[in-house]
């Protein structure tokens, strides 16, 4: 029996009466799509939705016929209601909107409903139900189906590659327009979140998981939106500032998240600190540079160049993945020692690549001296040292990076 049969209430709640759903649409100029969007979206929750809901359309400083629209659905569509913001920012919209509302669950959708909409029950059901904390639509499911253009899939998945190999997260798509939250969970979190725009998404999901919360994903059907006002390029820099931001804040104790885990009931302390495995990393490195070296000018009189860069960076790169596992990632005992060391040698195949590419370039445009080898050698060997911290991190220690 859904809530709104319980409560004795029309499935769209009015404003006056507290919600078990708040689906928040923010709209930043938004005239043309907003009506028809609203209109289908209070027709499905009406016709089909189990639950008692609400629609609050966050208006973020519009300058064109939005907040007229917005004002004119809220008085004529049971269960709709309006909020203006005199600022723009997706992040900014959702704080006040979220924050200022007595539902159960706290939602929100982008106005283009590129997301079906019968994802909306899987998404909300295990928040309501207690099972889960959050809830994501996800795009990069084997089961969704989406379509889009091969540059914002690239864009997409580059970003979350980004995203589980700086900051180890486990949910696979930080930005698609379809989330949803426990209020009391929000209550916590929010105030913590400093983004205002496009990064909101991406740190409350990295607060929630790192406080220990559960994550719900559900596979969507997904139609880009040709119209999107979304500008890509300085979108994406900014999210990787605010990457780069938070995880400088989880490595030196600016985020609470000890105490957050503390407050929801969580054990353990969230994971090994960036910094700290970065400085064990990079001494590792260093060490591992100076011997790679040692070992080239000691064989390259017996060997050519690219047989003593083999050999050298062959042996440097399993002591390299052994004292990693021990010392930066705390990995202890054989278990999986075999599997670790096939993908150290997976990654050690692109620094080979790396440096012999690099090496075979210079000997095409030049006679290089042996103190030119050992520059460029040097160069393209730091540049391999960051790769390899990169694809140890996210990927062949991951599972002990996120214990």
């Amino acid at each position: 029996m859904s809530a709104a049969a319980v409560e004795g209430t029309h499935p769209l709640a009015p404003t006056s009466l507290s919600p078990a759903v708040d689906i928040v649409v923010p709209v930043h100029n938004e005239a043309t799509d907003l009506e028809p969007s609203i209109r289908r979206l209070h027709t499905y929750l009406h016709e089909q939705f189990p639950f008692s809901a609400r629609i609050t359309i966050a208006d973020n400083a519009s300058t064109d016929g939005t907040w007229e629209i917005a004002t004119r659905l809220a008085d004529e569509l049971t269960g709709v209601r309006a909020e203006h913001l005199p600022a723009k920012g997706r992040g900014r919209a959702l704080k006040q909107a979220w924050g200022t509302s007595d539902a159960t669950v706290l939602a929100y959708m982008d106005v283009d409903l590129s997301t079906d909409l019968g994802a909306l029950l899987p998404l909300v059901a295990p928040l309501l139900s207690g099972h889960s904390d959050v809830a994501i639509g996800t795009r990069l499911a084997r089961s969704a189906r989406v379509s889009r253009g091969a540059k914002r899939e690239i864009i997409s998945r580059c970003y979350n590659l980004f995203l589980h190999a700086i900051l180890t997260t486990r949910f696979s798509d930080a930005q698609c327009g379809f989330k949803a939250i426990r209020a009391d969970r929000a209550e916590v979190l929010l105030p913590l979140v400093e983004d205002d725009a496009w990064f909101f998404d991406t740190e409350l999901l990295v607060l929630a998981e790192r406080s220990g919360l559960r994550i719900h994903e559900v596979p969507v059907d997904w139609v880009d939106d040709p119209d999107s006002r979304v500008d890509i390029v300085p979108t994406a820099l900014e999210d990787l500032r605010g990457v780069l931001r938070i995880g400088r804040h989880l490595s030196n104790g600016a985020l609470p998240v000890a105490e957050l885990r503390r407050t929801f009931g969580r054990a353990g302390d969230g994971r090994t600190g960036l910094v700290r495995q970065a400085v064990r990393f990079a001494t590792i490195g260093v060490l591992s540079t100076l011997a790679y070296l040692l070992l080239f000018v000691t064989l390259h009189p017996l060997l050519d160049a690219q047989a003593a860069n083999l050999v050298a960076l062959a042996t440097t790169a399993v002591a390299n993945t052994a004292a990693n596992r021990r010392w930066t990632f705390a990995v202890r005992g054989r278990e999986g020692a075999g599997r670790h060391q096939a993908q150290g040698l997976l990654v050690f195949g692109a620094a080979l690549a790396l440096t012999s590419g690099s090496l075979a370039v210079l000997h095409l445009i030049s006679a290089p001296s042996r103190g030119v080898e050992l520059t460029v050698l040097l160069a393209a060997n730091l540049v391999a040292t960051a790769l390899r911290f990169v694809a140890l991190r996210g990927w062949v220690f991951r599972r002990a990076v996120q214990a």
